[in-house]
């Protein structure tokens, strides 16, 4: 478990945590994740205030079922083509970072490999949050394990 170490930093019981859950990157069929058990290990950073899975419209049923009995909050993107998350990308990207602005917010979770989002670390750490990755092997970027605070392979 996570204990906060660096002077003038909340205790784990006082932070929030804003989670975003990257849908067509990490629910896929071969990392098998499980929302509860993601959600949990958040929580050894803090309280889950905001919980997140982006998705396209091509998401089958009983995933957006299973993120909305979860306790996430299903944000569907609509995209030209199946392959295509870009889309998906910005909006998490654009939520992630508005949440890293807010006072409310004093973790940042982000369960993605993609590497595009090292911006949204950046941000986070410059708007003093602490920033936690939570990945999968294979295709982790590298320059996302590097920067955020604390990175756990899923």
């Amino acid at each position: 478990m996570y204990v906060s170490t660096k002077k003038g930093e909340k205790p784990r019981e006082e932070r929030n945590v804003a989670l975003f859950v990257d849908g067509p990157n990490m629910l896929r069929k071969e990392f098998m994740i499980d929302l509860r058990e993601l959600k949990k290990r958040a929580q050894r950073y803090g309280r889950v205030t905001i919980a997140r899975v982006f998705i396209n419209q091509f998401a089958p049923e009983k995933l957006i079922e299973a993120i909305i009995n979860e306790g996430y909050e299903s944000v569907m993107i609509l995209a030209q083509k199946e392959e295509e998350a870009n889309d998906v990308d910005v909006a998490l990207a654009v939520s992630a970072t508005a949440a890293s602005l807010s006072p409310e917010v004093d973790v940042i979770a982000l369960a993605t490999r993609d590497a595009d989002f090292l911006p949204v670390i950046q941000k986070s750490k410059a708007s003093g949050k602490l920033t936690v990755l939570f990945g999968a092997e294979p295709g982790l970027g590298s320059s996302l394990k590097n920067s955020a605070d604390f990175v756990e392979i899923l």
